[in-house]
Order: structure tokens, then sequence, then C-alpha cells
């Protein structure tokens, strides 16, 4: 069973579907990791002047959920820390917006959730990747919250990145997400929204978990 969460750059995808998926007991997929480490690849491969692609096949990119953290791996390293700096964040948007790239790691997620019960959280999981989850769920907050929140979440791996700095960078990828020529970002017709402005965590965690909850009850009963 795949159970999506969409939404904008910072509206509280990941953070809740982490907790989501701890409290229930079930895996966690951060989609946005796995672009994140594309990236990755990406910039190094603009350092050693090798193409892009090519080095991206070659690569290896793993990932495990333990603790309430995900953690993402390239190449037997782990670049949980290194994904979140404002340099990837700068790139991620272009690179994610390649077709060839969202692909391969449409391919990568679909391989992962073949067993067990997950909790994914993306941009357009529930109208690219997974348009046949059993639960779609779109979250969605106001600017002024999403900076506040990626800037608390960063600030301490990253001391030299501003506020305005998060606030123009999220806004610059709400633009470049939602006109994308592959897979845009959009709410999926059967998906649930959650608008977290006013909400705390633990009540959107509280609501997401109740529903599934609910979903995984009447699986079993059927």
């Amino acid at each position: 069973m795949i159970v999506v969460i969409d939404g904008p750059a910072g509206s509280g995808k990941s953070s809740t579907a982490k907790a989501v998926a701890a409290n229930l007991q079930i895996q966690f997929l951060d989609s946005g990791a796995l672009y994140r480490v594309a990236t990755l690849v990406y910039l190094n491969s603009r350092k050693n002047n090798r193409s892009f692609f090519e080095q991206l096949e070659e690569s290896e990119i793993s990932f495990y959920f333990k603790k309430e953290k995900f953690h993402a791996l390239l190449n037997g390293q782990d670049v949980t820390e290194d994904i979140r700096s404002m340099n990837v964040s700068d790139n991620v948007s272009e690179v994610a917006s390649d077709p060839k790239v969202r692909a391969y790691i449409n391919n990568l997620m679909r391989e992962a959730v073949k067993h067990d019960v997950y909790i994914a959280d993306g941009r357009d999981l529930g109208t690219a990747v997974f348009p046949n989850a059993e639960l779609k769920f779109y979250m969605v907050a106001d600017l002024e919250t999403r900076a506040e929140r990626r800037y608390n979440e960063i600030k301490e791996s990253d001391t030299e990145v501003t506020l305005e700095e998060i606030k123009q960078n999220i806004a610059q990828r709400d633009d470049k997400d939602s006109n994308r020529s592959s897979d845009p970002l959009k709410k999926a017709d059967d998906a649930i929204e959650v608008n977290t402005s006013d909400m705390t965590f633990e009540d959107q965690v509280a609501f997401i978990s109740n529903v599934i909850k609910d979903e995984l009850s009447k699986q079993t009963n059927k």
C-alpha cells in the first residue's frame, strides 16, 4: 500500500510524513531527498567535467528510514546533510524538471514500494508517479510560513543563509515546479487538501494518521 503527500516546498510534507510513518510504524519515502541526491550528482559532474547522465547512471542511490529520519546515500556514503545545502536547493528544481531524471527517480521509487506499507512525499506523486495510490494528500501553507519552516530546518547546517534568501528560493521553486513541462506540481483530483498554515504540527500528523488508520482498517476487513 502506498500513501502520498504532495505539495509545494516548505508546506510540511516531509516532517509530517516522517512523523506519521513513525506513529503508524510504516515505511517512509522522501522523493524530494532523492531528487536532491541527483542534484548532488549533477553538481559533482560539473566539477569533474563528466556527463551528468553518465555519472547518474553509474551512481548507486539508496536510502533507509530510522528513528524518524530519512537517510540518503550516494555510492554508500551518507549525504543526508549535504543535500540540504543552499547550493543544492538552488539547482534542484532545474535538475528535477528534466524528464530523464524524473524517469530515473520514479523507477527507483516504484521499485522501493512494491512491498510493505509506505508513505511518500513529493510534488507529483499522486498525479504522475503513483496515480493509483490508495490515499492522496495535498498539503499547502502560505509562503511566509513555509519559508520560516525551511529556515529553521537548515540554519544549523548552513549558518550563512537568511530567511529572505529562503523565501526567494521557495517562491522561485514554486514557479518552476508549477510551470515545468514534465509532471508539473498540481493537486490530484482525488487528493485531500490539508492547509497547515494555522494547524499545529501535532494536529496535522493526527489528522493524516487517522485517515490512514481508517483506510488500513478497511483494507484488513476486505
